[in-house]
Formats: structure tokens, C-alpha cells, sequence
């Protein structure tokens, strides 16, 4: 697994001529670093003079970055298995007519599923950013930073899992699934923007005071 290996590990990995990991499973690390952080600022709130009035709140938010956290993280693995189910599909055997339509079939649901995976880190990065945009203006002063740069790593992770969405829409036959994926990833860009925009103004005005 490479949720696994140790950083340098990972990322020689990463290096390799190896197709996969790749920039799904690169997206995915991107949005579990935001949902971490954005963990760790709601923990460097919680308890802290001068914020008891959001306690509740950021125990809630709290609750759901480290379900964030560990989805993402799970989303590595998942890219990559993915895109090794698209391999084994194209080596199966296509001697026989229905050797070729297992076949044909199988690469089908194999694209399928090399969308789906990043679709979903997509949707959990806009997710992260939601979370990060509802407590900007609550957070400890002295972590805002921090929650800068996890809405800046949960964009990456969205825009970087849309292309690998992308990448895959072309080679999948059936037109009601491609077009109601574009028409959902470009939602999640739209509202993404947003949110990276609204909190980076926050966090710029909180730090030049």
C-alpha cells in the first residue's frame, strides 16, 4: 500500500517510470494534507482563551477533517489500483468474439472506474474547502497560516483530481455518463474557486492586521 511507505519512499516511487502513482494519487495526498491541517487548527482552537464561544463548533469540524482525512488517504491506494484495473483489462485474452466482448466490456468498467476514483477526491477536496470556509473567521489567530495553506492544498488536490477525471472521459462510451461527469466537475471547480478565493482573502487580511 502506498499510504504505507515512508515520504521519501513514496515520492521515489512517485519518480519512477512507473505510470502509477500518479497525479490522481497525487491529488488525493494534496487533500489529506488539507484535511490534516485543517484538523490540526480546529485542535489548536479547541480550549484555547478567547474561544470558548466556538468550542462546540470546532469539535464538530473537527470531527468531520478527520473523516476527511481519512477518506483522502484512502483515495491514494484507490487511484492507483484503478488505473492497474485498466491495465489488467486490456490484457485479457481477445483470441475468441467473446474473449473480445469480456474484453471490450471490461476496459469499459475499468475507465469507469479510473474516473470515479479522482471524481470522488474531487468532490472530498470541495468538501475540505467547505469545512476550512465555515471556520476562517473562528479559528486560533496564531494557526491562520495553516488553514491558508490547507484551502490552497485542497484546491490543488480538486483541480489536479478534475484532470484526471478528464483524462478518462474520452474513452468511455456511454455519452449519459461523461456528460453529467463534466457537468458535475465543473461545478466542483466553480464552487472550489470560490471557496480557495473567499478564504485566502480572510487569511490575508487576518495576517497584514
Amino acid at each position: 500500500m502506498l499510504v504505507e511507505m515512508k515520504v521519501k519512499e513514496f515520492i521515489a516511487e512517485l519518480a519512477s517510470d512507473s505510470p502509477a502513482p500518479g497525479g490522481g494519487s497525487v491529488s488525493a495526498v494534496s487533500g489529506a494534507l488539507a484535511a490534516g491541517l485543517v484538523a490540526m487548527v480546529c485542535r489548536l482552537t479547541i480550549g484555547k482563551k478567547g474561544y470558548e464561544e466556538v468550542q462546540s463548533e470546532m469539535e464538530q469540524a473537527l470531527a468531520k477533517a478527520e473523516a476527511l482525512h481519512q477518506k483522502l488517504t484512502q483515495l491514494v491506494d484507490d487511484d492507483t489500483n484503478a488505473f492497474n484495473e485498466v491495465m489488467a483489462a486490456f490484457k485479457m485474452p481477445k483470441e475468441t468474439e467473446e474473449e473480445k466482448e469480456k474484453r471490450k466490456a471490461a476496459i469499459q468498467e475499468a475507465y469507469k472506474k479510473a474516473a470515479d476514483v479522482p471524481y470522488t477526491i474531487a468532490k472530498t477536496c470541495l468538501e475540505v474547502l467547505t469545512l476550512a470556509e465555515g471556520i476562517v473567521n473562528k479559528v486560533n489567530t496564531n494557526a491562520i497560516s495553516d488553514i491558508g495553506v490547507a484551502s490552497l492544498a485542497a484546491h490543488t488536490g480538486l483541480e489536479g483530481a478534475v484532470m484526471n477525471v478528464k483524462i478518462n472521459l474520452p474513452s468511455i462510451k456511454d455519452e449519459t455518463y461523461v456528460n453529467n461527469r463534466k457537468r458535475e466537475i465543473e461545478e466542483f471547480l466553480k464552487q472550489g474557486g470560490a471557496s480557495r478565493d473567499k478564504i485566502y482573502e480572510a487569511v490575508c487580511k487576518m495576517l497584514e492586521g
